[in-house]
């Protein structure tokens, strides 16, 4: 943390935003670990893994021991005509079993016969199971199944969508050293046009060029004048997408003075940051898109399961032990018990069959897109890595142009110093070496997002 609250010397006051306005560097290190502790999205992401565990939770409530009291009364005309009171507990296992323990007491004038118990209520402790449908896959086994499996998909969804929201943020932080850069190059310009001005002016008070030649000199002022109020408006718009990303921790939207500029890229730095340094051979295993979808799968196969078990008939069957007493494990008679049987088998099958069906569908389709996401990740990322080999490449030749055009415009200067040269040669190599310094600017912004681009592609979480 002690590297991140440099951030707060900066910030002078905020109510609705903060703002930093000490004129201070921001780094990409620094600035990204602001973007993944304290913007929104980047906890809105960790609410992800709360949502599975929550959903978790309420599965294993499917298993919870339950009490149940049942008690109902009616009195008519002075007449106590029933009062039946009925208190369960039971305790519901993994497989289609389920233990209850029960207490009856029930007494009126007109009780029906069936539940007449002695004076001091009946005792039952029983098991009903299901023989069928549902002994070895039932619905509280498959919900909480599937619970687990939808933990693993959204702590998958979760490292997406801070991997996401890193990538943005790197983009915008680029696009805002680009824009920073050339109005540093705009600004140098400029002044060697105001010097190159007062030369010519001075000449030409003396006599020694025409006229027109400081005409020509007060042109390329104004251009390159015109050429950095256009990078400024750039520089603001890029420098408030920047702000977007950085907030306080008590959800204080920071904006970034004018001020506060990015600090030089390094190429090392970005590795790092976003931890490419290491990279010898993706392994698209373990990519979240894909273990989401593995957890898809699973909880898909699971419903598959539980589907194909509804294909079986429902045979429920129970049996409990009665006593008055209430010590049961001592009084135990086989010959005093409540039993029963339910068979129920659908003739046709067809729901049943269609919903198996159906979900079969669903497992062979999702089954299809990550065979298709994980070749189109394996083939992005390869692609990324050959386009910045290019752009290595691209960098070192853009680099020897700009210093040709750099040792053409020093000689063009050089000659007019002698006379035998003019301004407007000297406007044309500078403008040439204005176009080559803009398109290196912009070949090594390309370079920097197809970093974040493989970043993002590789859906790594940052530490």
């Amino acid at each position: 943390m002690k590297k991140y609250l440099l951030l707060f010397c900066f910030i002078l006051s905020y109510s609705t935003y903060g703002q930093l306005d000490n004129p201070e560097e921001l780094s990409f290190e620094e600035y990204l670990g602001f973007v993944k502790l304290f913007h929104p999205i980047a906890k809105q992401a960790n609410l992800k893994i709360e949502e599975g565990q929550a959903n978790l939770m309420k599965a294993r409530g499917g298993f919870d021991p339950k009490l149940e009291v049942d008690y109902n009364r009616k009195d008519f005309k002075s007449k106590d005509y029933y009062n039946l009171f009925n208190a369960t507990f039971k305790v519901p296992t993994w497989y289609g079993i389920d233990f209850k323990a029960n207490f009856e007491e029930n007494s009126g004038d007109f009780l029906n016969p069936q539940n007449s118990v002695p004076n001091n209520g009946l005792f039952t402790a029983g098991v009903s199971a299901s023989l069928g449908q549902g002994l070895f896959i039932n619905e509280r086994m498959a919900t909480l199944k599937k619970a687990r499996f939808f933990n693993n998909q959204t702590k998958a969804e979760r490292d997406l969508m801070a991997n996401n929201i890193v990538y943005e943020a790197a983009l915008a932080y680029f696009d805002w050293v680009q824009a920073f850069n050339e109005t540093e190059m705009y600004k140098r310009f400029l002044s060697n046009a105001k010097i190159r001005f007062e030369g010519v002016r001075e000449s030409v008070l003396a006599g020694d060029k025409a006229g027109i030649d400081s005409l020509e000199a007060n042109i390329n002022i104004n251009n390159r004048a015109l050429a950095l109020e256009q990078s400024k408006v750039k520089l603001m718009k890029n420098t408030l997408m920047v702000s977007n990303f950085l907030w306080l921790d008590n959800d204080v939207p920071l904006e970034i003075n004018p001020n506060v500029n990015p600090k030089p890229l390094e190429k090392s730095e970005v590795d790092s940051v976003l931890q490419l340094e290491e990279l010898v051979e993706f392994n698209a295993e373990a990519h979240p898109k894909l273990i989401a979808l593995d957890s898809k799968i699973s909880g898909l196969t699971v419903d598959k399961r539980l589907k194909a078990n509804k294909l079986l008939p429902k045979v429920d069957v129970q049996y409990n032990f009665i006593t008055q007493d209430p010590d049961i494990g001592n009084s135990f008679n086989t010959s005093n018990y409540k039993a029963g049987l339910n068979v129920a088998f659908p003739l046709f099958l067809r729901k049943e069959r269609g919903d198996l069906k159906l979900a079969k569908i669903k497992i062979e389709a999702t089954k299809f897109e990550r065979t298709n996401t994980s070749l189109s990740l394996k083939n992005k990322v390869e692609a990324l890595k050959r386009e910045l080999e290019s752009y290595i490449t691209q960098n070192e030749i853009i680099a020897e142009v700009v210093k040709d055009y750099e040792t053409l415009l020093e000689a063009e200067e050089r000659k007019f110093s002698f006379g035998e040269s003019s301004v407007f040669l000297i406007n044309y190599r500078e403008s040439s070496l204005i176009d080559a310094q803009l398109k290196q600017l912009k070949l090594r912004n390309k370079f920097y997002h197809t970093k974040a681009k493989l970043f993002n592609s590789l859906g790594t979480v940052l530490n």
